[in-house]
């Protein structure tokens, strides 16, 4: 019986292990079917991606970049087809010895190398790294017939940014480089679409126009997915979304205009914007000295960068837009229409002038102490009389001027649509005690305001401001918002009609035209009769202006002024504000010739080529630009040309490589 128990109980125990072997080859078996659900059912569609992706690759096709135009449709950047040599640094196993070697079969420059290592240290190993931007036919030759030895090492189609009329106008074109850190830092507040719109680029606005325009001129990148072999090289193309290339923005600029102002300049420093008073549009707007975009395309090299950021006359500081200064008596004008809206004056208003004014025991003097005698609103413009305004200075007190001309665009942001305008200084007792620190220097002195009447002392406003709030005058009360960019248009649709652009809307001021009236025509006695006469003798219409000597420094009460005693950069500024035609204005303009001297011997003969241009079409004589470089020049020599007739394009040299 005994024997009969332990069979039974070996039986069950071998039942009981049977069944938990079958429970765990039908769980295993069960995990394996969940698994296998889980795979090929709930990430069917992930995997299935991988796998595509092992097969293929997606590549984004960057897009032509858009051109930029003048209101005429002449070209002031665009792109030129070029073949690059690149090299990635992730693919090379010897990247020096490669370098060496590609330094045999074509000719590296020490710029060449300079940028290479620089975009070396600020890129990807596995990034596309140009070694130089164009290769003539006989290099690309060379280098293709030995690629296969040189990994890492390919040829590539690129479209490089070109700027065909090198440093003209380069201020307001700006220019595009290479997506910096700094680049990609800004790019992290972007919405995700516009991140994913850069894929692929490696170029982006940095400054001007290509900055500001930057969304219409990039276009929209392109894909192509591609069929690739296990070793990753393109087998053929599966489907492709074609790049929306960029649209060509129109800019409201006469490049002949600007290139002539420019011109003029010759080595002097200076800025000048010349607006239409009812649209806006900037005509004209010049910074001397200039500086060649196309020298940073591509990266530009640290010597060629110190030469141009050290030097003392500041080539890439843009003086109409971020140059700020003492108007001097250009701000006359203003002055006089806030005597006569406050009715502190009235054009019949007599002032004794005798070529000084005393305000306890500060005697202010006018420029040489000329005594001018009886002085109305009218002779005080005309004659640029200084005591008429020190007193007008004193009777409104400085929180009544700032009030006046801050709606006038003194001291304030113009809205133009190009980044990075200067503000300037409008002052006042807020604006003293918010600048400085100490109680003393924070107190306004009644002496400081009386500067104020003859644009001195803390006035300190940008040739935009300037010609904005002239443009005002001109235009009846109607401000304008100053704009360079008229429209933009489709690539490929240069039969089509642009863009429709509305332009920036202006402001209407609160003042009495019978008042704008007496200062216009006291402003249109200037260029006849007053201290511009001689610029404009013989012009066949009439125009209105002022001019201007500001200050470079403070010369003490004592002494007297004298050009030949100072520095250069120590002389006063020449200034003038102007507006023609007379009889229905339609250009503004304020202009200054750095260091120079009196508003009317450089400033104003620049304006008068100017309006010469604009109302004759009539371009100056060789000899009439040579002269006006020098600052030796008044009224117009030697017969003017008409613009058509001037050669076009002018023999600009690019100084990039």
């Amino acid at each position: 019986m005994a024997a009969v128990h332990d069979t039974d109980l070996r039986i069950v125990r071998f039942r009981w292990r049977a069944w938990l072997a079958l429970a765990a080859v039908v769980a295993a078996l069960a995990l394996l079917a969940l698994r296998a659900w889980h795979l090929q059912v709930r990430e069917h569609e992930r995997y299935t991606q991988q796998a595509e992706g092992n097969r293929t690759a997606v590549v984004p096709i960057v897009p032509p970049r858009g051109r930029i135009v003048d209101r005429h449709g002449i070209v002031l950047a665009e792109n030129l087809p070029v073949f690059a040599l690149e090299v990635v640094p992730a693919r090379t196993p010897d990247l020096d010895a490669t370098l060496q070697r590609l330094g045999e079969l074509v000719t590296l420059t020490p710029r060449d190398l300079q940028r290479f290592r620089r975009l070396l240290a600020e890129s990807k190993r596995h990034e596309s790294i140009p070694l130089k931007t164009r290769l003539s036919e006989d290099e690309m030759a060379r280098v293709a017939a030995h690629l296969w030895a040189l990994p890492g090492v390919d040829i590539q189609a690129r479209q490089q940014r070109r700027y065909p009329l090198g440093p003209t106008a380069a201020h307001v074109i700006g220019y595009i480089g290479r997506i910096s850190q700094r680049d990609r830092e800004a790019m992290e507040d972007w919405p995700e679409e516009r991140v994913a719109n850069y894929r692929g680029s490696t170029h982006i606005g940095k400054l001007g126009v290509e900055a500001a325009q930057e969304e219409r001129l990039h276009g929209r990148t392109g894909f192509e997915r591609l069929e690739t072999s296990a070793t990753g090289r393109a087998v053929r193309r599966l489907d492709m979304t074609p790049p929306q290339p960029g649209e060509t923005v129109r800019l409201s600029l006469d490049i002949r205009l600007q290139h002539l102002v420019e011109r003029l300049y010759g080595q002097r420093r200076g800025a000048l914007v010349a607006l239409d008073v009812h649209s806006g549009e900037v005509l004209a707007l010049v910074s001397m000295p200039s500086f060649d975009p196309n020298l940073f395309v591509d990266g530009i090299d640290a010597d060629t960068w110190r030469s141009l950021n050290d030097a003392p006359e500041r080539p890439l500081f843009n003086r109409a837009l971020r140059g700020t200064y003492p108007p001097g008596s250009t701000y006359k004008p203003f002055m006089a229409l806030a005597a006569l809206e406050l009715g502190l004056r009235t054009p019949q208003t007599v002032v004794n002038d005798p070529g000084y004014w005393v305000l306890g025991n500060h005697r202010f003097r006018s420029h040489g102490e000329t005594a001018l005698g009886p002085v109305d609103l009218r002779r005080s413009i005309v004659l640029s009389s200084n005591v008429y305004y020190y007193t007008l200075a004193h009777e409104m007190g400085v929180q009544a001027i700032h009030d006046f001309m801050a709606p006038l665009g003194f001291g304030q942001l113009t809205g133009i649509d190009l980044p990075g305008e200067a503000r300037g200084v409008l002052p006042s007792p807020a604006w003293k005690r918010a600048t400085y620190r100490r109680a003393e220097q924070q107190r306004w002195h009644p002496g400081e305001t009386i500067s104020l009447g003859i644009g001195q002392g803390y006035n300190s406003f940008t040739m935009l401001q300037l010609a904005t709030a002239m443009a005002t005058l001109a235009a009846g009360g109607q401000r304008p918002t100053p704009h360079v960019v008229m429209d933009t248009q489709a690539p490929g649709a240069e039969s089509a009609a642009p863009a429709t652009r509305v332009p920036p809307a202006g402001q209407r001021l609160a003042l009495r035209p019978e008042n704008i009236q007496v200062v216009l025509e006291a402003m249109a006695a200037v260029p006849i009769e007053g201290t511009s006469a001689r610029a404009f003798a013989g012009a066949p219409y009439r125009s209105g202006g002022k001019t201007g000597t500001a200050q470079a420094v403070t010369i003490g009460q004592r002494e007297k002024y004298d050009a030949r005693r100072l520095a250069e950069f120590q002389r006063d500024h020449s200034l003038y504000v102007a507006f023609a035609p007379a009889e229905a204005p339609r250009y503004a303009l304020a202009v200054i010739v750095e260091n120079a001297g009196f508003g009317a011997a450089h400033a104003a003969p620049i304006a008068r080529r100017v309006f010469d241009y604009l109302l004759l079409g009539l371009y100056p004589s060789e000899d009439d630009i040579a002269a006006t470089q020098r600052g030796q020049s008044a009224a117009p020599i030697g017969t003017p040309r008409r613009i058509a007739d001037v050669p076009w394009p002018p023999p600009i040299q690019s100084t990039a490589p």
